[in-house]
């Protein structure tokens, strides 16, 4: 089975650890030259704000709707991000580093455990140990795994930001529902 650890809004999570005011408010990470959104909380993207948005031509609604905007800090994420991934390694040696915010976990020879469970406590040690919040999808593939985070991430207070795909009808369903 493969998990694919996805941190959540990874650098407006990243903010908000040196930050805690700003959870549950809109925010917004800027590209380096502050053009565009590369980053949006959950409250911002409420708002229609979209990646890659022009950064000016959202100015009005950053001002009416107070979105906490921030110039892009990667010194910081990448610092947390190499924390998370660190933490990520002493669950299984089989790890791969998709991106700064995403990584693969392959389980070869734990058939015996509860991989849901494990997961579980991977994603409250990513918390307890960084302040980043994760989903985390398994399946038996990458490319499951990534529809399965996609689902853990989507009906998050539903799964507690873990969704396993371990059955064929998990797997149609899933297909199913997902727009490509």
């Amino acid at each position: 089975m493969y998990a694919l650890i996805d941190v959540n809004n990874m650098y407006c999570s990243c903010e908000r650890i040196f930050n805690p005011k700003l959870n549950g408010k809109p925010i917004v990470v800027l590209s380096n030259n502050d053009g565009c959104v590369i980053s949006r909380s959950n409250e911002a993207k409420a708002l229609g704000i979209s990646m890659g948005a022009v950064a000016h031509l959202f100015e009005k609604t950053f001002k009416e709707s107070n979105v906490h905007v921030y110039s892009s800090n990667y010194a910081l994420y990448g610092d947390l991000s190499d924390r998370l991934m660190h933490i990520l390694a002493s669950f299984t040696p089989d790890i791969e580093i998709y991106s700064i915010d995403e990584s693969f976990l392959q389980f070869k020879g734990y058939d015996r455990f509860d991989i849901d469970k494990l997961d579980r406590e991977i994603r409250e040690t990513a918390l307890r140990c960084t302040g980043l919040p994760v989903s985390i999808g398994i399946a038996p593939t990458k490319a499951l795994a990534k529809v399965a985070n996609r689902i853990a991430k989507k009906f998050d207070k539903k799964t507690g930001g873990v969704y396993l795909m371990d059955s064929e009808l998990k797997r149609k369903k899933a297909l199913n529902w997902l727009s490509v």
